[in-house]
């Protein structure tokens, strides 16, 4: 196989399609790549680019997929079906692994690999888009300016509604509750335990505890041993959340999931007035034993476009810089201000 220096993986899918038109625009050539030949193979032709199908049930066609292959971009979820089998693929063929998931066993999986990936001298970074690139790196600043920090509390207020993909993952999570990290560790706890009045910086709201990609890297970023997510909640959505607490075990039989994901297939995403025209709000409050707080907020584009953005950024970042293998957070493999270099962003305002 001829050398490509990257690879979208799930390019046909929804958020795929944003980030290979985003790599044209910045002057990459990308292969596209799925499961589904027919799709990736249009998507392809419209862009000029080759095309690659493969399951990633088929260990021997991914390594073969992945072969001179120098970067791939996973933009296939649920990435609990797709990360692993694509990281087996990559440390076999010396492909480096970045992907755009938020979920936490995701992420605390990928970072158990970090000896295997130093030894293969491949940079393994996972949540290289809205998840988790923005909260990152307000973590990775407030636990500069406040290095003492005992408690790390992080959220965003955003607009439009899912993808597919997100939606499928948003399914699969439900049976699973609610989790914190508390003395360093992962605990689970009931949907709306945790209730909070926050300023996103729009105005303060009632804002609930969810389970974020975060729970597991900004604690690999910042070592802070206390780590809550929030995202605004309305009355009516903090009934639904504690109603399902009393059927948590059910949301997790196979039957009710293959129905919850028929429904997840439905999700078309943001429209193209959305995408362009949403702003997210992203927030952190780190505090140490004493009791000082440091504040911290960014807006992006809507997390689609911005996550089509940074993860474009990622790529170009691992093919100039040629970083040494290992596990890497967003802000460990591109800087604690790297969200910053996304269009449309702001600067990070500390207080």
């Amino acid at each position: 196989m001829d050398r490509s220096d990257c690879m979208i993986y799930g390019a046909n899918g929804f958020t795929g399609r944003l980030v290979a038109r985003e790599a044209v625009a910045r002057g990459l050539r990308p292969i596209l790549a799925g499961r589904r030949a027919a799709p990736v193979a249009a998507f392809a032709a419209e862009l000029g680019l080759v095309a690659r199908a493969f399951d990633l049930s088929d260990a021997e066609a991914a390594r073969a997929a992945l072969s001179g292959v120098a970067v791939v971009a996973n933009c296939a979820g649920p990435f609990s079906a797709t990360s692993r089998p694509l990281v087996d693929a990559c440390l076999a063929t010396g492909t480096h692994y970045l992907d755009i998931t938020g979920e936490i066993d995701v992420l605390v999986a990928a970072r158990r690999r970090d000896a295997e990936a130093r030894s293969a001298n491949n940079v393994l970074c996972p949540g290289v888009g809205f998840d988790v690139v923005p909260t990152d790196c307000l973590a990775a600043v407030l636990a500069e300016g406040l290095p003492d920090a005992r408690r790390l509390a992080l959220g965003f207020d955003v607009a439009g509604p899912p993808s597919t993909g997100t939606a499928q993952t948003m399914v699969e999570g439900l049976g699973k509750g609610c989790r914190v990290r508390e003395n360093g560790e992962i605990i689970r706890v009931p949907y709306a335990h945790r209730i909070r009045r926050i300023d996103f910086g729009k105005g303060e709201t009632s804002a609930v505890a969810i389970p974020w990609g975060d729970i597991a890297t900004a604690y690999f970023t910042t070592g802070i041993p206390d780590i809550e997510v929030y995202v605004p909640a309305s009355p009516s959505a903090l009934v639904l959340m504690r109603a399902a607490n009393l059927v948590r075990p059910v949301l997790a039989l196979p039957l009710v999931q293959a129905l919850l994901r028929r429904w997840a297939r439905a999700a078309e995403g943001p429209s193209e007035a959305e995408l362009l025209g949403a702003t997210s709000y992203v927030w952190g409050e780190a505090t140490n034993a004493a009791g000082t707080t440091r504040t911290a907020r960014t807006t992006t584009p809507n997390g689609y476009r911005f996550t089509a953005s940074a993860t474009v950024m990622a790529i170009a970042h691992v093919l100039a810089a040629r970083p040494a293998g290992g596990y890497y957070t967003p802000s460990q493999l591109m800087g604690p201000r790297c969200v910053e270099h996304v269009a449309g962003v702001s600067p990070i305002r500390v207080e």
